[in-house]
This record gives structure tokens, C-alpha cells and sequence, in this order.
């Protein structure tokens, strides 16, 4: 696993700037890390740390299907590509599927992101999951379940991530040290989910990204659209990761399940 800080304070004057809105919600002080505690300025060495941590052990998978069921599972995979393919969302239905081992992990440092690689290098192509987390704290910020990809050697990617109120998507660039906004083309971004320290969330959640342009389903409904930068490398390997919104207890705790990849052919 390795892990990346989010700056919200940074985020909120990069939506200031460029699309004169913004929103952030009051995170609590960190009580149980070495994250500082008052909220630290924008500055390039405190925004953006990678660092290595333990690799988690990934849910065991259930025995083999039968084949009935295999053929079943591989029909809806493929009537999936298609729905998207429909939808404008793909430029081709024709591609391959690779299942990944259930995910399961506690994550409990303030405005971090833990991800776990898959070790693939793709550019166009569509991940999948069902989420469920919970979070150790009424009034925790901005948390949950999420994807990445692009992910560069120099540590260059994207991130996107399901909260119980909002899908936050960041472009994060070791050029600048910072994770920023990506920006919204069509769609609210919005989402609306009881409170996941009451009980947890969940939600299928779909990433696609078909060059330049990548979109975000949350249970089969387009919820944003965006456009990613033309100048960074989109082909990059793909990462299953947790954002913390608090420090108390075990953070934010993220399961995923039916986790697959789509890459055309």
C-alpha cells in the first residue's frame, strides 16, 4: 500500500479560482498521527508525502462457480460493455474483463489516501465494484472508497473517490506537489447516502475512462462528467484506494466486492 495527503484548504482555493465556487466541511483535529494540528498551509512539502506502508491481505476469494455460472457472469459483463458502449461512454464494446480479488481495509489518518496497485498498464477502460464503508466518527470529512489511475513511476495519477455526499475526483501532479479538483464537464457530482458512521454505505460504483473524457456511475446512474488534462499520460497502472476522514478509532473502513476491469481489444 502507499499513501498521498489531501489538502482541502488547497482544493477550496483552486475551485475559488477557477469556477468561483466552493465548498468544505469542518474536519476534526487530528488526535492519533503526526499530521499536525491545526490545518497546514498550502506549501509543496506538506501537501503531497508518499510513503510505503504494509500491503493488505486481500479478501479470499469464493471457490470456483460452475461453468453455468462462469457463462452467466461472462454474459453480464458483456451486456454491461455494451450499456456503456450504447451510452456513448466507449468507443468500442468489443474488450476483455480480468476479475480482482476482493478488497478489504481500516484507514485512519485526516485527509490521507491508501492505495493498493493492481500492476496493470492501461489507457481506455472501465473499473467496477460494489462499496461498502463506514467511518469511526460523526462529523468526519470528506472519506471512502475510490480508484485510481495514470498511475506514473514519478507518482503522477488520479484519484476519485464515493463519500456519502459527493464524488471528489483529484488530478494529482508531482509537478506542482498538489492534488487539485478535476472539473466537472456534466452531471452534480452529488450523491446522497445515510451518514456512514450511523450505518455503513453502500453502492455499486463504476469508473470510465475513454480518452480524455471519464465518467463516474454510481448504481448504473451517470452522476459527473469530466474532462482530464491533455497534456498528461493517461495510460498508466490501476490502483483500488481508501481516503481517511478522521483520525479516531479505525478511520474509515472501505470493503469492495465484484471488482472488475474492462480493456478493449
Amino acid at each position: 500500500m502507499q499513501n498521498r495527503k489531501f489538502n482541502p484548504l488547497l482544493s477550496m482555493f483552486l475551485i475559488l479560482v477557477f469556477v468561483s465556487l466552493a465548498c468544505s466541511s469542518a474536519a476534526p483535529e487530528p488526535t492519533s498521527t503526526p499530521a499536525p494540528t491545526d490545518t497546514p498551509a498550502p506549501t509543496a512539502t506538506n501537501t503531497a508525502t508518499p510513503t510505503n506502508t504494509p500491503r493488505p491481505s486481500p479478501t479470499p476469494r469464493p471457490t470456483k462457480t460452475p461453468n453455468l455460472a462462469a457463462t452467466q457472469k461472462h454474459e453480464a459483463f458483456n451486456a454491461e460493455a455494451m450499456t456503456y458502449f450504447d451510452a456513448g461512454y466507449l468507443s468500442t464494446s468489443s474488450g476483455r474483463i480480468s476479475e480482482i480479488d476482493d478488497f478489504g481495509y481500516d484507514w485512519a489518518q485526516l485527509w490521507w489516501y491508501n492505495w493498493l496497485p493492481l500492476g496493470k498498464n492501461v489507457s481506455d477502460f472501465y473499473l467496477s465494484a460494489h462499496f461498502k464503508w463506514s467511518s469511526a466518527y460523526l462529523h468526519a470529512d470528506t472519506s471512502g472508497c475510490g480508484f485510481m489511475f495514470a498511475i506514473q513511476e514519478n507518482g503522477d495519477h488520479y484519484a476519485v473517490f464515493l463519500d456519502w455526499t459527493r464524488v471528489l475526483y483529484l488530478n494529482a501532479d508531482q509537478s506542482t506537489s498538489y492534488s487539485r479538483p478535476v472539473g466537472l464537464t456534466r452531471g452534480t457530482s452529488t450523491v446522497k447516502f445515510d451518514n456512514p458512521s450511523v450505518s455503513p454505505a453502500e453502492a455499486d460504483f463504476t469508473l470510465i475512462v475513454n480518452g480524455i473524457h471519464s465518467y463516474i456511475l454510481v448504481n448504473d446512474e451517470l452522476i459527473g462528467e469530466y474532462t482530464l488534462a491533455q497534456s498528461k499520460v493517461l495510460k498508466g497502472d490501476l490502483g483500488l484506494t481508501i481516503l481517511s476522514g478522521t483520525n479516531k478509532d479505525y478511520g474509515t473502513r472501505c470493503e469492495m466486492t465484484n471488482i472488475h476491469v474492462w480493456t478493449p481489444n
